[in-house]
């Protein structure tokens, strides 16, 4: 190792996180100096905004004086099933994609029939705009393997920037993915794993690894078997470390990674029985346990002693390659009891390890986890009963097969479900850049180097989702009240407004609406017809497309034609139109 290693193991998580946040902000600060005082993102929100404007505040539309608190607002009906799946299973519509998903067959069965089958087959899909992109973006890490990694950006590095450079270019990778991938719900369930399999990435040394665990990990196995999901997740260096299960040893055993495996990532909290004694826990009507004990905890850790990886740091005889390594002299040869299995002392090398895996990956109560979330990802904060069932059910019956996960993903998009229930989720703030920018159809390079992109990083990590920057294991919440507070909302419409509204040297939007929109489409009434169907893929509600429409007429008549092409005013009142478009309860909706 170099010889700053220690010194940066001893770095405090807060710490990098605040050197990190410094980093951004000095990007950013370059990025604002080389674009101009003209680009300067405005404090408030939009001086054109409902809020601020008056004239919309119709006395007809207030509350009667002396009503107490309002009703709680109805759940909005289910919109086509194109525009369910493009906001569901994808990271919401681009232009055409509606039209697209329509042409696939004659009814709504068939179609998402046909659009499930062709997703469920990546491999299948032309990406190649996107390889394109990527090429161009020049990234230098995301091909190295994981020694290759290591040596460079570890070893042989001293630089800080150097070090990170993976997790960065990965991070910059990742948006492009979002945004520019026809395999959309390859990449909506990559951000699921990340999420479920949570690891803090900008920890040392993982910043240095990171694209192993993203490309060989969570991207080898998003729609394969779990069981070989999970067993990638526990040798990658990114858990190892981010968990402790690297120094778990039957001398100094730890059960960071052993409880979090059982509770996080398998079997979840509500299958733990506490420190009931094992043979006490319920069993179901084959007489294997419900769930877990702490003696169960405690017998997993004991499994997966010895699983380190080669690092010099802890014995000169493990080289010092970043790769897994199973260390037998760590390990812990005595019998064990497991969720109700003896397993035998002195068992071949890793035996326990990964019988511990087997009894977890194929127990019922993992599969209830697992399919919960999926379920939650995909349909509802609160999903029917009926489509957990159904979705354990698959997962359970295709524990051995190579696509298990996406048998599962299967199970749950035809389901009548997917289709049926609206408005019980919220897009979260990487969905919500992602989303904006599919719908615009904008783009940034994102590269290291780009002032625009540096910006954009820096109001994006205001939002409270920057990537892989979750510091405990359980993952970015994905329940709709975590994101309805007023933090996120504020930072995400700042950040939507930046997208729409600042302008570089030459005088080129981020995201340039007023090119986006047609010179036929100039009334408000047009215009935000236009946007709706751009942004959410359907017609606004009533009731907002009518507090939209008196936004941008400003007290004109909204079928009047306005001098879109020639007036300053109607141009940045237009911007801020689709800035607010992107933060309405139309476009939340997931």
């Amino acid at each position: 190792m170099t010889s700053n290693a220690p010194l940066q193991r001893s770095i405090d998580p807060k710490i990098r996180d605040h050197a990190r946040r410094a980093r951004l902000a000095a990007r950013a600060a370059r990025a604002r100096q080389r674009l101009g005082t003209a680009a300067a993102v405005p404090d408030g929100l939009p001086k054109t905004g409902l809020e601020q404007n008056p004239s919309l505040r119709r006395p007809d539309k207030q509350a009667p004086a002396g009503q107490g608190a309002k009703a709680p607002r109805a759940a909005p009906s289910p919109p086509s099933a194109a525009v369910t799946t493009l906001r569901r299973a994808a990271f919401g519509p681009t232009p055409g994609a509606v039209a697209d998903f329509n042409a696939l067959a004659g009814n709504d069965a068939d179609r998402l029939q046909t659009w499930v089958d062709q997703q469920l087959d990546p491999a299948s899909i032309d990406d190649s705009a996107l390889d394109a992109r990527m090429a161009q973006s020049a990234f230098s890490t995301l091909g190295k393997p994981l020694p290759q990694l290591w040596l460079d950006h570890l070893v042989n590095a001293t630089e800080w920037e150097d070090i990170i450079r993976p997790i960065e270019e990965t991070t910059l990778a990742t948006f492009l993915r979002a945004i520019h991938s026809r395999r959309q719900l390859f990449e909506v369930m990559v951000d699921f794993w990340h999420t479920h399999f949570s690891v803090f990435g900008y920890d040392f040394p993982i910043v240095a690894v990171w694209v192993h665990y993203d490309r060989d990990v969570i991207r080898a196995n998003t729609f394969g078997n779990f069981r070989t999901l999970l067993e990638g997740v526990a040798q990658s260096p990114a858990m190892l470390y981010y968990l402790d299960n690297n120094v778990n040893s039957f001398e100094d055993p730890n059960e960071n990674y052993a409880r979090e495996l059982m509770e996080l990532h398998t079997m979840g909290a509500h299958a733990y029985y506490g420190s009931l004694p094992q043979d006490q826990v319920p069993t179901d009507g084959q007489g294997r346990p419900l769930g877990y004990v702490e003696d169960d905890v405690v017998s997993a850790a004991k499994c997966l002693t010895g699983w380190t990886l080669s690092d010099r740091d802890w014995d000169p005889d493990f080289g010092n390659t970043g790769e897994f390594l199973y260390h037998d002299p760590w390990h812990d040869h005595d019998a064990k009891t497991l969720l109700g299995e003896d397993l035998s002392p002195n068992q071949a090398p890793m035996k326990d390890g990964r019988d511990l895996l087997d009894l977890l990956a194929s127990h019922p109560a993992t599969a209830r986890f697992i399919a919960t979330k999926m379920c939650r990802r995909l349909v509802g904060d609160s999903p029917p009963e009926s489509l957990v069932d159904a979705a354990a059910a698959t997962f359970l019956a295709a524990v051995d097969a190579p696509d298990q996960i996406a048998q599962t993903l299967r199970t749950i998009l035809l389901a009548p479900e997917f289709l049926g229930t609206w408005g019980d989720k919220v897009r979260r703030p990487f969905e919500i850049a992602i989303a904006t920018f599919r719908g615009i159809d904008g783009d940034l390079p994102f590269t290291e180097t780009d002032d625009s992109t540096n910006w954009f990083l820096w109001e994006f990590y205001q939002t409270g989702q920057a990537l892989f920057s979750w510091n405990p294991p359980n993952g970015y919440p994905d329940f709709k009240a975590a994101w309805n507070s007023s933090s996120p909302r504020v930072m995400c419409w700042r950040l939507a407004n930046m997208l729409v509204q600042v302008s570089d040297p030459d005088d080129n939007p981020y995201l340039d609406v007023l090119a986006k929109t047609p010179p036929s489409v100039r009334s408000s009434r047009e215009i935000v017809e236009f946007w709706a169907q751009r942004l959410y893929g359907t017609a606004a509600s009533p009731q907002e497309e009518e507090h939209l429409i008196d936004f941008m007429a400003q007290g004109h008549n909204p079928d009047y034609d306005l001098p879109v092409s020639t007036s300053e005013e109607v141009q940045s009142r237009l911007r801020a139109l689709v800035a607010l478009m992107c933060m309405s309860p139309s476009f939340l909706w997931r």
